[in-house]
């Protein structure tokens, strides 16, 4: 997997001071997104063991205490991304208790295939479908478009 950006600290991207993380490569290339960078699989860094380590050092700190993570892109859900993400999420549910995970994604909950379904019930919250320009509405909380649905799952 490779990603474009990391956010140890985060109050925009979910509820609460998160860390936040936007992979790369999204086959949805919505128009209007506001992430068209990340849309290339070969786009940005490789996201490597130490990046991983990171994300969990920073979920688990005292010092500036975190909500939980946030995984968006691109598309965290891409058949490339999954390895990876299911891999790091597994690790913040045994080393981060309590610690919440939110996902936005372009596929719907009814699209995913049964591995995406498997990473999909490692988080908390997530927020599917595609941007859709005509149905974009800057009152909604947490989505950009009207059409976006939060799933609260656990």
């Amino acid at each position: 997997m490779r990603f474009h950006q990391y956010y140890p600290i985060d109050v925009v991207n979910g509820p609460g001071t998160r860390c936040v993380l936007f992979v790369s490569g999204c086959v949805h290339e919505c128009r209007g997104c506001y992430n068209k960078s990340t849309w290339r699989l070969d786009s940005g860094k490789p996201f490597t063991q130490e990046d991983e380590d990171r994300i969990i050092a920073d979920l688990q700190s005292t010092v500036i205490p975190r909500q939980g993570l946030t995984l968006s892109g691109g598309d965290p859900l891409h058949p490339q991304n999954l390895s990876a993400v299911r891999q790091l999420l597994l690790r913040v549910q045994a080393e981060c208790p309590g610690k919440d995970v939110w996902m936005w994604t372009g596929y719907t909950l009814g699209e995913l295939s049964a591995e995406q379904q498997e990473v999909v019930a490692l988080i908390n919250v997530l927020v599917d479908g595609k941007f859709v320009q005509e149905l974009k509405d800057p009152a909604l909380i947490w989505r950009g478009s009207s059409n976006q649905v939060i799933h609260y799952l656990r």
